[in-house]
């Protein structure tokens, strides 16, 4: 294989598993979001919070999101470049009859195997939105 049509392998993983992300964030599992990341993958949402480094602590953090009686993702714009995807989406949640709408700003970095092994939030809690 040339370097071309490994950056461009990368780069398809990439994407399908930024799609795959938004549409786990919208009706999938805690353990299936957990899957897309590589063993010793850091999280960590938002920036400046406590960085997440096992698989048990990302199914926690992810339940909070898959645990709400509403959830919606939606894809706003990606970029990819080398082994980095950056990309914005909407997150509306919503349980006990309250609803929440976040737009954060995602950086992921991936491994060969096109496996997340970094993952970095970009927001503040005066973007979370009570709707």
């Amino acid at each position: 294989m040339t370097v071309e049509q490994d950056t461009a392998e990368l780069s398809d993983k990439m994407n399908a598993v930024v799609e795959n992300y938004i549409e786990y964030l919208t009706s999938g599992t805690a353990e299936q979001i957990a899957d897309l990341y590589a063993a010793g993958a850091t999280v960590e949402d938002p920036i400046g919070a406590d960085i997440r480094t096992t698989r048990e602590q990302l199914v926690e953090f992810y339940s909070v999101i898959t645990g709400m009686d509403e959830r919606t993702a939606t894809l706003k714009w990606k970029k990819t470049a080398g082994d980095t995807a950056v990309f914005e989406f909407t997150l509306v949640t919503g349980t006990s009859g309250m609803r929440f709408e976040i737009t954060p700003v995602d950086i992921m970095v991936f491994d060969a195997d096109g496996k997340i092994t970094s993952m970095r939030a970009v927001w503040q809690a005066s973007d979370l939105v009570q709707l």
